[in-house]
């Protein structure tokens, strides 16, 4: 009997149906790899045990169904891109205030079973904010983010995106974006990604080769002891890591003994 899951997972093949995942941050490719995990699917379909998701590292469960782009999950603990946001106590007279419609990207209000967080998305950057009670439209405003024991060089990255909450001009979204080319990084977890979902549906090591790089190269190269062989290998002991609790760390959640 088929997998009822496999649905999910049919167009596999198309290279082209992956690429939305090469500008993804860390956070959002753990939910990319959750989502495939047959036990967490059949926790989302039951959702009877109270500790489900705390199992998961959520706060809430997450429709696997959705990808990256729709869906929302709520990591707990957060991740440090998750930066608080609070009502300034004490403004000074030409203190920035808050301005919902001013914050640039396609903006989400998801309310994570704790607090309201607003996440705020566009080509190159995701910004997720959990807002305090009493922050309003005209609000002055401080933002917290976790401290760490030594200097974190991610904080610098993340300073200049909140610099977008003041308005400035020279941050602010632009209507055309050109896209920079992909890391070698973000290639990697494309062609895990699609290796893990190939091998979900009972693809071959082979047939996951000729979806990846084509049949011309595997025909040229593909045999016992070859490089492209050992390659596609290790895509797909790498993307059954990343499902069965490897994601963790891509959203920064301590490791579990077992998943």
């Amino acid at each position: 009997m088929a997998d009822p899951s496999a649905e999910h997972y049919e167009h596999w093949y198309p290279t082209a149906a992956y690429l939305y995942t090469l500008h993804l941050d860390g956070p959002a490719l753990a939910w990319e790899y959750l989502r495939r995990n047959p036990d967490y699917r059949l926790d989302w379909l039951r959702r009877r045990r109270p500790d489900a998701a705390e199992r998961w590292g959520l706060r809430l469960l997450e429709d696997p169904a959705l990808d990256a782009r729709d869906a929302h999950p709520a990591w707990f603990p957060d991740h440090d891109a998750v930066v608080q946001l609070y009502p300034d106590a004490d403004p000074p007279p030409d203190a920035v205030v808050f301005e919902f419609w001013r914050i640039p990207g396609t903006k989400h209000l998801i309310h994570d079973g704790k607090r309201l967080v607003l996440v705020a998305r566009w080509p190159g950057c995701c910004l997720r904010f959990a807002l305090a009670p009493g922050l309003v439209d005209g609000t002055a405003y401080a933002y917290a983010i976790r401290a760490c024991a030594v200097p974190c060089i991610r904080y610098h990255a993340l300073i200049a995106q909140l610099n977008t909450l003041a308005g400035l001009p020279e941050v602010a979204a632009p209507v055309v974006t050109t896209r920079p080319r992909p890391s070698a990084a973000a290639l990697l977890e494309l062609h895990t990604l699609q290796a893990l979902d190939a091998t979900l549906v009972g693809a071959s090591l082979r047939e996951v080769a000729e979806g990846l790089f084509g049949v011309d190269a595997v025909a040229a190269d593909w045999h016992k002891d070859s490089a492209l062989r050992a390659r596609v290998r290790r895509l797909v002991r790498r993307g059954e890591a990343l499902m069965r609790g490897g994601y963790r760390s891509l959203a920064q959640l301590p490791p579990v003994a077992s998943q």
